[in-house]
């Protein structure tokens, strides 16, 4: 039991470096991928009050995709809640609007931008977005929060009233998830029945998709692609350092989980402190005969170290093996390489060992000042 502590540190300590290794090699690819490849062009026009329209030209999806290393580029905003009152799913008698679902303006390149995962149904395409159709796609949330779960009934949400017949629900969105908690109206459509300036502190954006590389020549193309007459009407932020960014991440969650290891090491190296102290209680008679057949202080207080050290350089091997083994076993089950660096392994009963000696120091020096004739009365 004294052990517990120490091998729950430590082990901890070599799961944590183990499984974030072997994480960071996975989700590498993914992570910078995801951030790498996406640029956001923002409507710097909405602070002027008398702007009816968006600064985004009705052709930008087609604009931004022929620059090249551009994949998928898409427009959004969300209409004010003034404008379109409350949606309500399934009109029947007595069904309230809801004023805190959101109707997000969508240009039909978006649900590709953001990389939306059709769950059924069918995405807007030029043709609704051009004849302005009362049409509307679900995310995920809304679509639960409905009550809408098939669409061969041909259901309607009702926006301000006005019947929108549902055509799609996403299930997953790779970018912005915060659009599966709104319902999507094609642009035309907006713009025909809810046109009017943009919520300043939701301003309309668009998000574009690039090849790899190509993010930081797409940001400084887009503005002027876009809006060759006031290039300034728009702002381009290209994606950070993927590199800097996953490391960043990286870094802080190894040092939360470190700093947990770190307590149970603590209350390991307690555990011993208690279990020798008490030991030292116990063999006072022992430690008496050894300083009464000649045995000196230093003596007396480098055994009750060698028992403390001795503890914890078990504990640590210990831990190291059930910390390999819980890399070894997360990697498998998440089909991972397992990634460990041999100096954490290495590391492990040093600094068992070195808990235990620490550990050991004040009850060694206590019972390096026991003398003989009080530890023989015990």
């Amino acid at each position: 039991m004294t052990l517990v502590g120490i091998v729950l540190g430590i082990g901890a300590f070599v799961a944590v470096l183990g499984i974030t290794s072997s994480a960071t090699g996975q989700i590498s690819r993914q992570f910078t991928e995801i951030v790498a490849t996406e640029v956001t062009v923002e409507d710097l026009t909405v602070a002027d009050p008398n702007a009816e329209r968006t600064a985004f030209p009705a052709d930008a999806d087609a604009r931004v995709k022929a620059i090249n290393g551009v994949r998928h580029a898409g427009t959004y905003w969300t209409i004010p809640a003034s404008r379109v009152g409350g949606v309500t799913g399934l009109p029947l008698p007595g069904t309230q609007p809801d004023d805190t679902i959101p109707v997000v303006a969508t240009s039909p390149g978006l649900p590709d931008a953001v990389r939306a995962h059709l769950d059924r149904g069918r995405l807007f395409d030029p043709v609704l977005d051009g004849r302005s159709e009362r049409v509307a796609v679900l995310g995920a949330v809304v679509a639960r929060q409905l009550g809408i779960t098939r669409l061969d009934i041909r259901p309607i949400v009702m926006v301000n009233g006005m019947p929108m017949v549902v055509i799609g629900i996403v299930d997953r969105v790779d970018r912005h998830p915060e659009l599966l908690a709104a319902v999507w109206v094609p642009r035309g459509t907006a713009e025909r029945y809810w046109s009017g300036p943009a919520d300043p502190g939701q301003p309309p954006r668009m998000i574009i998709d690039t090849r790899l590389g190509a993010a930081a020549v797409v940001a400084e193309q887009a503005p002027i692609a876009l809006r060759p007459d006031v290039p300034s009407s728009l702002k381009a932020t290209a994606p950070p350092d993927p590199r800097e960014l996953r490391d960043r991440v990286d870094t802080e969650l190894s040092a939360l989980f470190l700093v947990l290891a770190a307590i149970s090491l603590l209350v390991g190296a307690v555990g011993i402190a208690n279990t020798t102290l008490v030991a030292v209680l116990e063999r006072m008679p022992e430690i008496g005969l050894r300083r009464a057949l000649g045995a000196q202080r230093r003596h007396v207080a480098a055994q009750f170290l060698a028992e403390s050290t001795s503890l914890g350089i078990i504990g640590g091997l210990m831990a190291a093996g059930i910390g390999v083994a819980v890399v070894v076993g997360v990697a498998i089950s998440q089909q991972w390489t397992p990634v460990l660096e041999p100096w954490t392994v290495v590391a492990a009963p040093v600094v068992g060992g070195l808990t235990g000696l620490v550990s050991g120091l004040y009850p060694a020096v206590r019972a390096s000042r026991i003398e003989p004739v009080a530890a023989l009365r015990h």
